[in-house]
């Protein structure tokens, strides 16, 4: 019984661990941040065609804001 509460115990902290590690919202940033990084380093491509595409989409924004004016 007391190894069985032993690994209950082992297994919560483990839990709480990975929820504390999920919620570190710096951590998780940082991590985000590497993983991209390491895309761009190694196929730069898909992030330089949503680069373009996030550009065209804002100038889009700005032309039709300006052509109401």
């Amino acid at each position: 019984m007391a190894d069985r509460v032993a690994a209950t115990r082992a297994q919560l902290f483990d839990t709480l661990d990975a929820i504390e590690d999920k919620l570190n919202v710096p951590k998780q940033l940082g991590i985000a941040a590497s993983k991209v990084k390491r895309g761009v380093d190694e196929n730069p491509v898909p992030y330089l065609a949503g680069l373009a595409a996030g550009v065209a989409v804002v100038g889009g924004i700005v032309v039709a804001a300006l052509r109401r004016r």
